[in-house]
């Protein structure tokens, strides 16, 4: 039985013994071996701890009476994937997508997924990803690319694509994903579903990784509804005293209806070499009517930042951070790692950042900072809110966007060493480039560490969605969310998900 409905929904069907947790498990599982074969979303299955889980559950169910039931968590009972990248779960396999780490098996269990236990989910396995996550595509050589259950022609993005596979075709009512430069907010702009980044420090990390790529990554998930997004917020938000970055919690327990106007600013065509696709320009506009009809006042932003800039710095923290995790593999391996280990792309993101010097390593970080410092101050003084496309335009195609494809690139990736490192970082921007004008509105918001939520606003001649994107402050969520309600009560947002047997 597919999942229609919201987490939420079934949540409340497990409190008011409508269902089992057994039952909800077993549809689940009975989902991915039907449907997977198709989208290739799901690559590990943990169904003997799945059913184990649920009979536990279902065992504490029985000696409850109504008001216990009543105080289970928000998600008891609930089935849920994550994402095969970080949420480490002790004692299950991962492989990052990559050949280099597959089938590892995970030795401690990071407080998120500690979270997303206690919060009463029921974990039935993980998603596909790219390798490592670098792509805005999910395509990875070792498992294969994921197929979008809207156009299974198509890829559903990255680097969270299994997981929007999987959720849009119902094969579970939520799942996990995250977001180190718009990995939530792609995938959920082209499959038409709700993708939260949250602030910077706002959910918990470790103890694998406390700083993933200086805090820009953080994990979340996609949704189909905004109760959905605001409680698994109050779940998993934290004030993690022993992580690098902190942020105050949420204060609000009930999600209330704007109070005020918003004052909203827009940002449509970036430069001159990244030319707006129509359908995302057809998404501005109808959005910033739909906005006006809501009462809230817009405008159109301009913005301090050179984008191209900040994307080449963000590629060249990208590169001396792959380099740290290839020195930490090989120390743990105990031998090199070599080109035929990793994808080309792989290859050459790391031997890059062996040639970037320390001190422009920190020159990227303060430039960061410098960033973040801008952008606070023009949402103190200008806007509550900034709107932009989440995506230049719908799915892509499977292979649009991948240069590896072509014999020169890869040529250039392996022999990556030849190049200085300014060449370097040109190679590698130029196997970006395609992806870059597809979703050039996302990183930014990574590096200066603040929040920001794609809607399924918005759907093509062919009927394939297109999100629009909203970004706060930091630590302002709340008014996200406080948005995305409005939207959904005005019926605008379409969350439904897609029967890919008919």
């Amino acid at each position: 039985m597919l999942f229609t409905e919201d987490a939420s929904y079934y949540a409340q069907q497990v409190r008011e013994r409508k269902v089992t947790v057994t039952e909800l498990v077993e549809w689940g599982l009975e989902n991915i071996e039907a449907l997977n074969p198709k989208l290739n979303a799901v690559i590990y299955v943990q169904d003997q701890y799945a059913r184990t889980k649920a009979k536990e559950y279902d065992e504490y169910l029985a000696n409850l009476n109504a008001t216990e039931l009543a105080k289970l968590p928000d998600f008891f009972g609930v089935p849920t994937l994550l994402k095969d990248l970080g949420q480490n779960q002790a004692g299950f396999l991962s492989s990052s997508g990559s050949k280099l780490t597959r089938d590892t098996l995970m030795q401690k269990t990071d407080h998120l997924v500690e979270d997303i236990i206690k919060a009463g989910f029921v974990i039935l396995g993980r998603t596909n990803v790219p390798e490592f996550g670098f792509k805005g595509i999910s395509d990875a050589q070792i498992t294969g690319a994921v197929n979008s259950p809207i156009d299974v022609n198509r890829n559903p993005g990255g680097s969270s694509g299994g997981t929007a596979a999987a959720l849009k075709a119902g094969i579970v009512p939520l799942a996990l994903g995250s977001d180190g430069g718009g990995s939530i907010r792609m995938p959920a702009s082209y499959s038409g579903l709700i993708g939260l980044k949250p602030s910077r420090g706002r959910v918990a990390v470790g103890p694998v990784t406390y700083r993933n790529w200086q805090g820009a990554a953080v994990n979340f998930a996609l949704t189909k509804s905004v109760r959905d997004t605001w409680t698994l917020l109050q779940n998993l938000q934290v004030e993690q005293m022993d992580a690098p970055f902190f942020m105050p919690k949420i204060k609000e327990t009930a999600l209330k209806a704007i109070e005020r106007p918003l004052k909203i600013g827009y940002l449509g065509q970036l430069n001159a070499d990244w030319p707006l696709h129509k359908d995302a320009q057809a998404l501005l506009d109808q959005t910033i009517v739909q906005l006006k009809a809501m009462g809230h006042e817009v405008f159109a932003y301009q913005e301090p930042f050179d984008r191209a800039a900040t994307m080449r710095n963000y590629f060249e923290m990208n590169s001396v951070e792959t380099a740290a995790t290839m020195d930490n593999i090989e120390r743990a391996n105990g031998h090199p790692v070599t080109f035929e280990d990793v994808e080309p792309l792989t290859w050459a993101i790391y031997r890059a950042g062996l040639k970037i010097p320390s001190y422009r390593y920190s020159q990227l970080l303060y430039e960061w900072d410098q960033w973040a410092a801008a952008s606070q101050v023009d949402f103190a003084s200008q806007m509550d809110l900034l709107l932009t496309p989440a995506t230049n335009g719908p799915a892509p195609l499977h292979g649009e966007l991948d240069p590896d494809a072509m014999d020169e690139m890869v040529e250039k990736e392996k022999h990556i060493d030849d190049y200085d490192k300014d060449d370097q970082q040109a190679i590698i921007w130029d196997h970006f480039e395609k992806g870059i004008v597809r979703s050039p509105y996302t990183s930014l918001v990574n590096m200066l560490g603040q929040p920001a939520i794609s809607l399924p606003v918005y759907k093509t001649g062919d009927n394939l969605p297109i999100g629009a994107q909203f970004i706060a402050a930091k630590g302002n969520e709340y008014l996200l969310l406080q948005l995305a309600k409005e939207f959904e009560d005005a019926k605008l947002l379409d969350t439904s998900i897609v029967d890919i047997e008919g």
